[in-house]
């Protein structure tokens, strides 16, 4: 659709419980939108959304393409997104939509929620007093002993060929060494594998919801290991602390596997994918299924 490019749009954060929590939420937070105004609701019977006004000349369908092909400027729309939700998820129960969901006005916000009211209010249930944490698991060789005969290591260090270069013993000697660096590796795969089980098992004592998402790969990587699992798991508020403690104390118990946990989160994992019976943004609105970027830690908690 030709959109007007000194118009606007409706930019759309979440859903939350419309009423007098939610209008004291918003004036507490004080949040600004995407465009620098401000963060208000637009409601429809018990539903609100959290939402600002954004100009269409850089959220129009072509500019926001650039913006989300973009890495550095996906990643500032992203973080701009999560810190709004972030900043209301803790005073009030917040169902984060899909980053850059727009519209063309309010009446197509109310639209929304007004077709999509069942599904929307029964997840919002479903979700009060829960926070999402993430837990990844990495086989990662620098994690191995290195006092293990067969951990990589330096020229000179453990495992290091000892005969003379060029003779048939440092040849024997250079081969081992590939052979026990490889089997450190498989060793590390097969280990963080276990681990996975064992966390998935002492999680479920704790969480009422997990997600799988695909292992982090490319820029989203880590510097060292490579991510086995990337868990998303609902955690009752009166739960997390237990929770972490559980999930921290996987971290370091085998060497080659590394445990990363992150959060409290709002739940985005257990709120984006939506029914048929929720409408999709009206063909005068635009939604993209790039998740926000959650590799930083909600309400400004730093990782211990």
């Amino acid at each position: 659709m030709t959109q007007d490019p000194a118009g606007e749009l409706v930019y759309v954060y979440a859903v939350a419980p419309a009423g007098p929590a939610l209008d004291d939420a918003v004036a507490r937070a004080g949040a600004s939108g995407m465009a620098g105004g401000p963060v208000r609701t637009v409601a429809e019977g018990p539903l609100g959304a959290l939402v600002c006004d954004v100009p269409a000349e850089l959220f129009g369908e072509e500019a926001l393409t650039a913006q989300l092909n973009d890495l550095d400027a996906l990643e500032k729309l992203a973080r701009e997104h999560h810190g709004t939700v972030a900043a209301l998820s803790g005073a009030v129960t917040v169902l984060p939509l899909r980053l850059a969901t727009l519209y063309a006005d309010d009446a197509g916000v109310r639209r929304m929620l007004r077709e999509g009211a069942e599904f929307l209010t029964a997840r919002l249930a479903r979700l009060a007093g829960t926070m999402e944490w993430g837990v990844k698991v990495y086989a990662d060789l620098t994690a191995v002993d290195p006092a293990d005969p067969v951990a990589p290591g330096p020229p000179g260090g453990p495992g290091a060929a000892s005969a003379a270069p060029g003779t048939a013993g440092a040849g024997r000697a250079y081969l081992r060494q590939r052979l026990d660096r490889r089997e450190a590796l498989r060793r590390a795969y097969a280990d963080a594998e276990i681990l996975v089980g064992r966390v998935v098992e002492r999680a479920g004592e704790f969480a009422v919801d997990r997600a799988w998402h695909r292992p982090q790969q490319g820029a989203l990587a880590p510097t060292t290991g490579e991510n086995i699992a990337n868990l998303a798991f609902l955690v009752p508020y009166e739960r997390a602390e237990a929770f972490r403690a559980a999930m921290d104390a996987f971290d370091g118990v085998r060497p080659g596997t590394r445990v990363e946990v992150t959060g409290p989160w709002a739940p985005y994992s257990f709120a984006t994918a939506a029914p048929e019976s929720v409408p999709e943004p009206a063909a005068e609105s635009r939604t993209t299924d790039h998740p926000p970027v959650r590799d930083r830690p909600a309400n400004g908690e730093a990782r211990a």
